[in-house]
């Protein structure tokens, strides 16, 4: 059984793609290493994704579903982020009412750094194939007011990232897969 959190590693033609996608890339990829530095083994497998071809149409989400579609009851999650990674408010969610409940019970554990919210619904190219065949699906939610300052832009560079901010998506995406991948049963679907 898998969980899995993911962001897209291809730019748009003029920017770097440091926030569009590298921030998401990014976090994904230190959800997987801060669990793995806390010595934490889940009960399912948390699978990193680093999607390719977003920008031009998905083609790289859209042959991953091809490869493993066969295996989607296995799919416990699918998680991505990919609306930058500023101060995050919670969880986009797309499933069952009973799957919202939970992972509303979840975004508790994240009280402490204020990130609670789960908004409907999840929104993601890279995982939309996933969510619309019954796959429970979360994307980041942030503070998106200056994204589009920098979206497929020049301006899409390193600078435009907050270590501190990202440091709190990361945290999110880390509790959020690690309890999910930790817990008894699946998500209902």
């Amino acid at each position: 059984q898998v969980v899995l959190v993911s962001g897209h590693l291809d730019s748009w033609d003029v920017g770097q793609g440091a926030m569009d996608d590298g921030g998401g890339a990014f976090i994904s990829w230190e959800a997987l290493s801060l669990i793995k530095d806390l010595g934490l083994h889940p009960k399912r497998t948390l699978r990193l994704v680093l999607w390719t071809g977003e920008e031009q149409g998905g083609v790289g989400a859209k042959q991953y579903y091809q490869l493993h579609k066969e295996n989607i009851s296995n799919f416990d999650i699918v998680m991505e982020s990919d609306e930058g990674t500023f101060q995050p408010s919670g969880l986009g969610f797309s499933g069952s009412a009973e799957a919202r409940d939970v992972v509303k019970e979840i975004m508790t554990l994240l009280q402490p750094i204020n990130v609670t919210d789960v908004y409907d619904p999840a929104d993601g190219t890279d995982i939309a194939y996933w969510m619309r065949d019954g796959v429970p699906g979360a994307s980041l939610h942030n503070d998106i007011s200056k994204y589009f300052w920098f979206h497929h832009s020049q301006g899409d560079t390193m600078t435009v990232q907050d270590p501190n901010q990202m440091n709190l998506c990361a945290a999110v995406w880390t509790v959020v897969s690690y309890v999910i991948a930790d817990m008894e049963d699946m998500l209902p679907r």
